[in-house]
């Protein structure tokens, strides 16, 4: 679904500028979504090396965790195994006041479980059922829920894998199923091609992100979920600060002593410079 030309990149001051003022509408946003106790939902989800998880990064980074969480679910355990497909993750939907980005979803199902047969087809076909039904009980109930599909082609995926592999700081990010996935990507595109058919509809479309170039995709879906919700600014209560106290005279501060101080590594490495 990708085939858009990475020649053309924006500037990196320009990025820097336009990202800083998306992540500051994200904070009127959280401030909107914690007064009026509205709840949010966004599905990430994309192949492997998509720039799901970047994407994510910025979002959240100047934003509370108490309002704004991620849930980024592990395997299924034995006990889950066993329960309804949907009940974990109905587990990590928000409250009032809260917004839930699901790096990965419950489309594991349709996707990495479905090519690597971990569900039954069965199983399968339930789901493609079951989900659209399931979002549209989440949508009747007031929640705001946006899907993300991040697109990205397969050798700029493979790219990627590379670049981690070199990475000592992201080498973990590269798994056996990354591996895997390229040896699947027709399987995985078949797939992805039966969950938009089956679960792309009215009340709960999916939004596909062009990931071809990172930086050009975080702005766009940035963009893109900020207007499709109606926020507005919430005027915050005004702060302020005391004059500092005068010193009474009254404490005195226990000796250095009693306590132990981190070593100033950091001074190390200025007497090294």
């Amino acid at each position: 679904m990708s085939g858009k030309s990475a020649a053309h990149r924006i500037a990196d001051d320009v990025y820097k500028a336009e990202l800083q003022r998306l992540q500051t509408e994200f904070v009127k946003l959280q401030e909107w979504v914690r007064t009026t106790g509205a709840r949010v939902v966004v599905i990430f989800e994309g192949r492997d090396a998509a720039g799901k998880g970047g994407a994510i990064k910025r979002i959240t980074e100047s934003l509370n965790p108490r309002v704004v969480r991620v849930a980024a679910l592990p395997a299924p355990t034995e006990r889950e195994r066993g329960q309804w497909y949907f009940q974990r993750y109905a587990a990590a939907l928000p409250t009032r006041g809260e917004i839930t980005l699901f790096d990965r979803s419950w489309y594991n199902r349709a996707g990495v479980e479905k090519v690597m047969g971990f569900c039954t087809p069965d199983e399968h076909s339930r789901f493609l059922e079951q989900a659209p039904v399931f979002e549209q009980l989440l949508v009747d109930d007031g929640i705001l829920l946006r899907k993300y599909w991040f697109s990205v082609s397969q050798g700029e995926q493979l790219r990627r894998f590379r670049k981690r592999r070199n990475d000592p700081l992201r080498r973990w990010k590269l798994s056996p199923m990354d591996l895997e996935a390229v040896n699947r990507w027709d399987d995985y595109s078949r797939a992805r091609d039966e969950m938009m058919a089956h679960t792309d509809v009215a009340a709960s479309p999916w939004y596909v992100v062009e990931s071809e170039i990172k930086k050009h995709a975080r702005l766009n879906m940035m963009a893109h979920l900020l207007s499709t919700i109606p926020y507005s600014e919430v005027a915050l209560r005004q702060v302020d600060l005391p004059e500092r106290p005068v010193d009474t005279g009254n404490y005195q501060r226990p000796d250095r002593e009693n306590y132990r101080y981190v070593p100033d590594y950091a001074a190390t490495l200025t007497r090294e410079a």
